[in-house]
């Protein structure tokens, strides 16, 4: 075997029946055998570990997992493990139930291929019902329409089994809330001007009051000073004719103009704002 040059060129088929000098053997990887071009293959030199690498796997009947056989191993053995560790028969029903489509009447199964989520309702159908007037769909939900008193209308609505003033029969509810809280709004502006002008006469009555008191003190020039606007008065006659004459005028009230959103007409009770959606637009606050 082999040539002078090269003296362990070339082996012979491990094959009984061969035995035939390959310059190029190959070695089998189970069983670690040379054998020729001819008997390379598992069956040809019939391997008694052909198997050993091969990967085995059994469906379990009770949960539909699959159980890998060890080689070596009596399959018995592979099979009471699995039983004893990880079977779970609720996983039956998961893996064989086969999804359809939920479209009544429709037995169409649900595939990788066949599927398809509409994009409004956000569930699966078939290609059959694919689009929304096939499967009855309801469409995207749509958000709150914006409204400038959103706000107070939430809070209003808690309030809405007692009105302020009983709306007719022909106004919508948004109309209702919006009344109930422009009358909220109202009586929080009046009640904060009512809280202004009692702390205005408080002071003014204290500067009355402080007449006998500076005059008998004989206060220098300059002395009085105004607690609104800080201005120094010689005598307090002339601090209270100040006051009388420029802060009383602060005490009037300070108009608030609503403004229509349908054709931007100004009003400055919000009550009338209500009253003139109703009658000149129709109940609509959409311009």
């Amino acid at each position: 075997m082999g040539t002078p040059e090269f003296p362990d060129l070339g082996k012979h088929c491990t094959v009984e029946d061969c035995r035939q000098i390959d310059f190029l053997p190959f070695t089998c990887d189970r069983c670690s055998q040379v054998f020729c071009l001819e008997h390379r293959g598992y069956i040809k030199h019939s391997c008694p570990k052909a198997d050993r690498q091969d990967v085995t796997v059994v469906v379990c009947p009770l949960c539909a997992k699959g159980v890998r056989l060890i080689p070596d191993e009596d399959p018995n053995i592979s099979w009471e493990t699995h039983v004893n560790t990880e079977c779970d028969p609720s996983n039956y029903e998961k893996v064989t139930k086969k999804k359809k489509c939920p479209v009544p009447g429709c037995r169409e199964i649900l595939t990788f291929s066949n599927t398809i989520k509409c994009r409004d309702c956000l569930v699966n159908h078939c290609l059959k019902h694919r689009f929304g007037p096939d499967h009855k769909c309801p469409g995207p939900k749509k958000p709150e329409t914006g409204f400038p008193f959103m706000g107070l209308l939430s809070r209003s609505r808690k309030e809405e089994s007692k009105p302020n003033r009983a709306p007719t029969s022909s106004s919508p509810k948004w109309a209702t809330s919006f009344f109930n809280a422009a009358s909220t709004v109202r009586a929080s502006a009046e009640a904060g001007m009512t809280r202004l002008g009692n702390e205005i006469s408080q002071k003014l009555q204290i500067a009355r009051d402080g007449v006998g008191q500076s005059s008998s003190s004989g206060g220098g020039i300059g002395q009085e000073e105004c607690p609104q606007c800080g201005v120094k008065f010689s005598s307090v006659t002339t601090l209270v004719e100040h006051a009388e004459k420029v802060h009383e005028k602060s005490r009037v009230k300070k108009v608030t103009i609503d403004v229509c959103p349908k054709c931007s007409r100004g009003f400055r009770d919000p009550v009338s704002l209500v009253e003139h959606v109703e009658r000149d637009h129709g109940g609509s606050s959409r311009a």
